[in-house]
């Protein structure tokens, strides 16, 4: 925990080590995690469609950001990292003149989560 997932369009231009360490700051900041704790896995989607837009034109891209975090955060919490990992897209995306939506959202994870380390 926090389990935190990337997924996003393969065209765009983005520092995800310098992303990740920013991000992982953000959460041990604002959620109260333990720096050990914070895992992002980077997924790059290799084709994106957008609306009516032929795909090929690649005039879109897409970010979507899903952090799992151990119930118990309350609402504002979890309003105020998701605006921080908002600004934090804006800082490590490159603007390319692609039109950029990302997006991002906390979640609680159920109460089965499990882990192990090894």
């Amino acid at each position: 925990m926090p389990q935190i997932t990337v997924d996003h369009s393969k065209t765009i231009s983005f520092d995800r080590e310098a992303f990740a360490r920013d991000l992982h700051t953000a959460v041990v900041e604002i959620a109260a995690a333990k720096p050990e704790a914070c895992k992002t896995q980077f997924r790059a989607g290799q084709f994106t469609a957008f609306g009516y837009e032929d795909p090929e034109e690649q005039g879109h891209a897409v970010v979507h950001v899903t952090l799992g975090l151990l119930a118990g955060r309350t609402d504002e919490t979890k309003a105020k990292l998701t605006e921080a990992v908002l600004e934090l897209l804006r800082k490590h995306i490159e603007d390319d003149g692609t039109v950029l939506h990302g997006s991002a959202e906390v979640r609680d994870l159920d109460p089965s989560y499990r882990k192990f380390e090894r």
